[in-house]
Formats: C-alpha cells, sequence, structure tokens
C-alpha cells in the first residue's frame, strides 16, 4: 500500500517548526509492510494544498494530512477539505462535547474560537481526537482515503496508534506475513559493514530485505519479509538473522531489538543487577537525560553530577587538585577519578565519566574542539579512551554521549 504525507503549515517552510510528523508516521506504517512514497511540506494556502493533495491521490491511495486545523485564521486547512470534498461546515455536538472534555481536563475555558473547533464538513467521518481539540477528519474519494491530522506532533502519535491507523489497516489489509529483524551493530562504519556482508546480504532471497539505519558509533540492520506462508518466512528470517550475527560477532552486536542505546544499557545493568551514576561535564548531563527518557530507569540509574567546572571536579568528586594542574581537566587521569568519585558519592557499582571540548571554542593544538576523554567505572576496572568528535557543538554532545554508552554496553558485559 502506498501512502502519501502533506505537512501543512508555514512555519514548517521557514524552519521555525521541524516537520516530525512525517517520520512518526512513516515508522509506523513501514512494519506492516505499507510504504510512505511522497511527502510534501507546503504553507497554509488553499491553492497550494489542493495542488498537493491532487498530487497525493495520483500516487497513492492513502493520503494523511497533518496541520492547519487550529482555530486561527491562518488555519485553513479544514475549510480547503470542505469545497475539496464537497458538502458544508457545520457545528458537530460530538465533536463539541469533546472539545469540552479536552479543555475542561487541561484546567482551561472554552472560548469562541475553540467553540469553532465544533465545525467540520459533512463530507467527513469524524474521528474523536481524545488528546486535542481539532477533529480528525476521514473523506472517501473514488475509492481512496485522506485523513486529515492535527500538526501537533504528540496528538498525531496518539491518535495514529489509538484509532487512526488500525482503522486504515482493516480498509486496506495487508496480502501476507510481516516480519522484522533487527541487529544493533558496532565497532563497523556503514561501507565497512557493507562489504563484510555482502555474499550474506547477496544470498538473501527475493522476499527478503535490507534495511541500513546508521547513527552515531552505531549501524541499525533491519531485515524485512513479506511472504503468504508464515511459517516459511519465520523460519527464513531467523536463519538469515542468526547468521548476520554469528559472521559480524557478539562482541559488535549490541542487540537484536529496536530500542534505544540507552534502553540496551539500562536492561544490561538490570540483567546484572547493577546500579550506574553519571559525571558529566562537556555532555553537561545528556546522558543522565537519554537514560531516564527510559521508563523504570530508577531500577539502575541513581543520578548524575554535572560538574563543569573544576571546582565541582575537586570538591564534589574528589578529584586532586594536582591531576587538574598537572593534566588539565581534559584528561585521561581527571575523567578516571571522576568516575571512582561519582560511583562513591552516589553508592553505584558503575559510572560514566566525561569531560572534552564540545567548542566552538577552547581547543588547542594538543587538544582540539571534540577532544572529549570518556572513562567508565565497572565492579572490575576503570577503563578510559580518548575521542575526537567531528561537527558543531551540539554534534559533539550528541557523538560523546552515544560513545559512552556503546562504552559502557561493552565494559559492563565483561564483567
Amino acid at each position: 500500500m502506498n501512502v502519501s504525507i502533506i505537512a501543512i503549515g508555514d512555519e514548517l517552510l521557514i524552519g521555525q517548526v521541524i516537520d516530525t510528523n512525517s517520520g512518526d508516521i512513516a515508522i509506523r506504517l513501514n512494519p506492516m509492510g505499507w510504504r510512505v512514497n511522497d511527502v510534501q511540506v507546503i504553507a497554509d494556502n488553499a491553492a497550494d494544498i489542493t495542488r498537493a493533495i491532487d498530487r497525493a491521490f495520483e500516487l497513492s491511495d492513502v493520503v494523511i494530512t497533518t496541520g492547519g486545523l487550529g482555530p486561527t485564521k491562518d488555519d485553513i486547512t479544514k475549510e480547503t477539505l470542505c469545497r475539496y470534498f464537497g458538502g458544508e461546515l457545520i457545528e458537530n455536538a460530538d465533536v463539541l462535547e469533546n472539545v469540552k472534555h479536552v479543555i475542561e481536563k487541561r484546567g482551561l475555558k472554552m472560548n469562541e474560537l475553540t467553540e469553532r473547533q465544533a465545525y467540520v464538513p459533512t463530507s467527513c467521518e469524524v474521528i474523536q481526537n481524545r488528546v486535542g481539540t481539532a477533529p480528525i477528519m476521514w473523506f472517501e474519494h473514488d475509492g481512496k482515503v485522506l485523513v486529515a491530522m492535527p500538526g501537533v506532533p504528540f496528538e498525531t502519535r496518539e491518535m495514529l496508534d489509538r484509532a487512526v491507523l488500525p482503522r486504515l489497516f482493516k480498509r486496506f489489509p495487508v496480502d501476507g506475513h510481516i516480519e522484522h529483524r533487527n541487529v544493533m551493530v558496532t565497532g563497523y562504519s556503514e561501507s565497512l559493514l557493507a562489504m563484510t556482508i555482502a555474499d550474506w546480504e547477496n544470498s538473501l532471497p527475493a522476499y527478503l530485505h535490507l534495511a541500513y539505519l546508521p547513527n552515531a558509533g552505531i549501524v541499525r540492520l533491519r531485515i524485512d519479509g513479506q511472504h503468504p506462508d508464515k511459517a516459511l518466512l519465520m523460519s527464513e528470517i531467523n536463519y538469515h538473522h542468526s547468521q548476520l550475527v554469528k559472521m559480524l560477532g557478539p562482541e559488535h552486536v549490541l542487540s537484536d531489538k529496536d530500542i534505544p542505546l540507552e534502553e540496551i544499557l539500562l536492561q544490561l545493568l538490570i540483567d546484572k543487577h547493577y546500579t550506574i551514576a553519571t559525571a558529566e561535564s562537556c555532555t553537561g548531563g545528556n546522558i543522565a537525560h537519554l537514560i531516564t527518557s527510559i521508563p523504570g530507569s530508577s531500577e539502575a540509574f541513581k543520578g548524575s553530577v554535572v560538574a563543569y567546572s573544576n571546582d565541582v571536579k575537586h570538591n564534589v568528586l574528589g578529584v586532586s587538585e594536582e591531576s587538574l594542574n598537572e593534566f588539565g581537566a581534559v584528561s585521561r587521569q581527571v575523567v578516571e577519578q571522576m568516575a571512582e568519585g561519582v560511583c562513591r558519592a552516589l553508592g553505584t557499582d558503575c559510572a560514566i565519566a566525561t569531560s572534552g571540548i564540545a567548542g566552538p571554542t577552547g581547543g588547542s593544538d594538543e587538544k582540539p574542539v571534540g577532544t572529549v576523554w570518556i572513562a567508565i567505572k565497572t565492579p572490575s576496572r576503570v577503563f578510559s579512551f580518548s575521542h575526537r568528535f567531528p561537527g558543531n557543538r551540539q554534534r559533539v554532545i550528541f557523538r560523546a554521549s552515544m560513545a559512552s554508552m556503546i562504552m559502557a554496553v561493552e565494559e559492563i558485559r565483561q564483567n
């Protein structure tokens, strides 16, 4: 099944807001064997919206729009859809009741603009938006479907999963069975990985496909399969998955699940009954933020010390003044003492420590911008390594955070 996405909003075209909805939609459709073959980002303009819908229907049986459903004058998607599909805008009592409920839950009061959200085209079928005030509208046109969704990312994600996708999958059932297996790989660049597994990849049957999804320090390999015979498909995908893992070696496979790196680290800690803390300088608490974004992280994560100044490194983490003066804050000696110090301070089995130069200033010939020392403390030892990450400040922080968690997984596995 082919799907077209139309993201509507002037703010998207000027870069004030980033379109994340298209990615959220695609990542939910792909596992079901649906293909997003077109994404358009357009302005809040009736002519542009009409042209985009015409193009989308030429390419796809299903069109999903996001944005332009608010109550203000610049949001014209609802009126444009009414003209496109026919009918008239009328107040829908069920939508009004839902809007009142959502407003009351937020501790707000109804006003004239929010009441206008209850007006919907008579040519659509309404799907109540249980987490927002903009109703979701389902239109049918010559056997094809257009679903108009709100632009607020949280609302789009929630209502896709709750109501929209189940209905679409029922309306357009997929032929055959679909399966996916993942391998999270580290220690390979994307190109080296492709060369290493070229013979294996070429041997895959026609109904299996391999996708490469690189990230900082990680390449996620996803094996997709679709076949009428479910037993055959499961047997083949499991066989080729096991061959791939064996070929790469267990030391290079972080997980066979499609989960974030921080969740891989947490699950490993929980399995080993270890606790962890972070001592962060250049990453500024980002590693702690990533770990605590996972539900249940308190089972293994105790806390963090953001030791940005040398005073905090010395007074809180116990880094010696001699090491700071002789080797500098960005050094093996200091980062290892930071890891040991946060373990003592917070009473954990393991620790991650970072100290580096995120830039854009502060670098030197000896320690250029992007230099980051990372230390990992486990019950058996302290291990540290110096990295040099390219990119701007945000990129250095992100890559250092990812590299820290990869190092932690590798070290903790050995205990």
